[in-house]
């Protein structure tokens, strides 16, 4: 079963703005692979985005989804982000995961699938262990093609 239309135009509106940070890498002699994340809050409205910058920082943590947790939680003043829903162009992996669990995500929007490491259906489902206290909504495969082909693209 599909979302209602209006929810499936939002997420793939929210999702086109996440292809963007995708997209938008400094060029270097490493650059990161092209992951953007968006945090938008209850009221639709962005607060916070991030884009991958393991490289470019040389921080393991540095992944699109942990950077704008960290940019919306400031951006709130508050560690939980009650409501706010967080778009990814990636499945998250399992330490963004935890991450979206512990900042009490309420909706988690993401597109392209990621076998080796996706922690939300893919090698592991963690948000929605029902062990953990908080299980968020989740919206898989939104302009998985987009998401999917930013990606080949880079690793060409």
């Amino acid at each position: 079963m599909s979302p209602p239309a209006d929810r499936r135009e939002r997420h793939q509106l929210w999702m086109r703005r996440a292809l963007a940070v995708a997209a938008d890498q400094p060029a270097g002699p490493s650059p990161d692979v092209p992951v953007g994340a968006v945090v938008f809050g209850p009221d639709g409205a962005e607060l916070a985005s991030g884009r991958n910058e393991r490289e470019s920082g040389g921080d393991p943590t540095a992944h699109a989804e942990v950077l704008a947790l960290r940019q919306a939680a400031t951006a709130v003043g508050s560690w939980r982000l009650d409501g706010c829903a967080l778009v990814v162009t990636l499945e998250p992996c399992t330490m963004c995961a935890g991450a979206i669990t512990l900042a009490r995500i309420g909706a988690v929007v993401f597109g392209a699938w990621e076998p080796k490491t996706g922690a939300v259906g893919s090698l592991w489902d963690v948000l929605r262990d029902s062990r953990l206290n908080h299980r968020p909504e989740v919206y898989s495969g939104v302009l998985e093609e987009e998401c999917s082909a930013l990606l080949r693209a880079f690793f060409r």
